[in-house]
């Protein structure tokens, strides 16, 4: 089984994967919209694409769960997700000389991104989960959790110092220094690492479709993934229209505004270490207690954050880094619940499992990041620009509070001990 130093190295991976996917998701969605002067609605579509794409994940997972090996899925994740970080980069150059040329690149870019985001972050979190102890799990999943957010606001901090004077030239080449970086360490990271590990595959190969509508039958499965779905699309409102924001409301500069998703990427961090440390570490508190709270807490930082640009408040970076703090609490008890839920039910499932509230996960991150940007162009018709989004933060306020009500039943089941979680010899609970 898998000690420290091992669930660690396997950190990596996710290291790695948060480098390249924060720079689609911020620096890219600010270029497109402030500098290139496109609607918020195409990075929105595009981080969509890139979403939809994870819907790959349950296949991915399921694959990998027949395979007994996940080195080779997570290899070949995290270069699809390089070479996919350098051509976005690639095609935003493209733009002014090449329009056409530059949206069709950039499809096939962010499409590339999501299958590989969606191979490697599965078939890592399965290895995780099937080659760690029970008690561990939880633990397990803050580390690489946190290696995940380390390695998007790392790159989001060094990014944000390194682009401005920006240009388009200046932004591949940081790109592709970014993604050779990411492709070195996820070899590094899981180079040998199964051979140590007693993995086996299912007895029987079960198709993809008899898999999923098993697991789909398995209550804790179906609400946990019912839950996801509802509080990722509230958590991702916010997510392509808080740099516009700071840009078009707070005058910030494109490196401004990426030291200010370095700022919130560090709040989620801190957020993710504390629940870690003394939910999954100390065990003080309920899973769905330390959820609860985290949707609370990230209610009242984006009421303030809404009301900064009327109030011409003028600060705005507090606020953002409280919302990444409570963000942080809420995503980490809600993953150390998918870690541990990952095995109650049929042995051997863990990958299918997790690729099923991966791709809930997913598609609500897509179509939340969506629906934010097209509310705030439509509200941008007929609003001033510092009023068109206090709106949308409001209503993704509400959304968090309705998940906070919500928690118990879909997160309670994951506070439970082993025992009572874990099926008996391939039954489902």
């Amino acid at each position: 089984m898998l000690n420290w130093a091992g669930v660690f190295r396997l950190g990596l991976v996710n290291y790695a994967i948060g480098s390249i996917t924060v720079l689609m998701v911020s620096t890219l969605n600010r270029v497109m919209v402030v500098e290139l002067g496109l609607p918020a609605l195409v990075p929105g579509l595009l981080v969509g694409l890139y979403y939809i794409l994870q819907l790959t994940r349950p296949g991915w997972g399921h694959r990998s769960d027949l395979g007994g090996r996940r080195t080779p899925l997570i290899l070949t994740g995290v270069a699809l997700l390089s070479v996919g970080g350098v051509l976005a980069a690639l095609a935003v150059g493209l733009h002014g000389e090449m329009p056409v040329a530059s949206l069709l690149l950039s499809v096939v870019a962010y499409a590339m991104i999501g299958a590989g985001a969606g191979a490697a972050g599965t078939s890592l979190l399965a290895l995780v989960a099937a080659a760690t102890p029970f008690e561990r799990r939880a633990g397990a999943a803050t580390v690489v959790w946190l290696m995940l957010l380390l390695g998007g606001t790392s790159s989001a901090v060094i990014v944000g110092t390194l682009i401005d004077p920006f240009s388009p030239a200046r932004l591949v080449q940081i790109v592709l220094l970014v993604a050779t970086m990411a492709m070195a360490l996820a070899v590094v990271a899981v180079a040998g690492i199964e051979r140590r590990l007693p993995l086996t595959p299912p007895e029987t190969h079960q198709p993809l479709r008899e898999g999923l509508t098993e697991i789909w039958a398995e209550p804790p499965a179906r609400r946990l993934a019912l839950f996801v779905a509802l509080s990722i699309t509230t958590y991702f409102l916010q997510d392509l229209i808080l740099e516009p924001y700071a840009g078009l409301v707070f005058g910030f500069t494109p490196g401004e505004t990426t030291r200010m998703q370095g700022v919130q990427s560090g709040g989620v961090l801190v957020g993710m270490a504390t629940t870690g440390v003394v939910a999954t570490g100390l065990r003080m508190g309920k899973l769905h207690h330390w959820v609860v709270a985290g949707c609370v807490g990230s209610a009242a930082a984006l009421v303030a954050i809404g009301l900064a640009g009327p109030l011409q408040a003028g600060r705005l970076l507090p606020f953002v880094a409280m919302l990444g703090i409570c963000n942080g609490v809420f995503a980490m008890a809600m993953v150390a619940a998918m870690m541990r839920l990952a095995s109650a039910g049929r042995e051997g499932r863990e990958g299918t499992r997790l690729g099923i509230w991966g791709a809930a996960q997913a598609v609500a991150s897509g179509f939340g990041g969506l629906l934010g940007a097209v509310a705030v162009d439509l509200l941008r018709l007929v609003l001033p620009v510092q009023l068109a989004f206090t709106p949308v933060f409001m209503v993704e306020a509400l959304l968090f509070l309705f998940s906070a009500l919500l928690a118990g039943s879909a997160i309670a089941e994951a506070d439970k001990p082993r025992l009572q979680m874990t099926a008996a010899k391939g039954e489902t609970t």
